[in-house]
């Protein structure tokens, strides 16, 4: 976990598989309690300031976040390709433009993990 800023939180991962991995039992236990939350994975280069990150990485990330439903784990196309053979399902979410992001992005859902 690196930050937490209202009722959003970053963390980083090592790989993109326990992220995803961690969002679908993070979504899973906070469901058992009432609470939906959403989701959004993106990998890339982050840039080090002191104990907190930053970057277009990081940005792309919480946009995201931004395109997922309650209870919904949304990942880009950058995470798909890095996972490609783990048996983890996605659906297509189709290509947005992203607030503050260049270009346009294609978005997934996980739907098994």
């Amino acid at each position: 976990l690196i930050d937490s800023k209202g009722d959003g939180h970053l963390a980083t991962f090592e790989r993109p598989y326990p992220a995803i991995h961690c969002a679908r039992r993070l979504g899973q236990a906070a469901e058992r309690i009432g609470i939906s939350v959403r989701c959004g994975l993106h990998t890339g280069e982050v840039e080090l300031r002191g104990p907190d990150i930053a970057g277009l990485a990081v940005h792309l990330a919480s946009r995201v976040a931004d395109q997922a439903g309650p209870s919904e784990v949304v990942v880009s196309k950058t995470i798909v390709d890095l996972v490609v053979g783990s048996g983890i399902d996605f659906e297509s979410r189709g290509t947005r433009e992203l607030k503050g992001v260049p270009g346009t992005w294609e978005l997934f859902a996980v739907t098994d993990a």
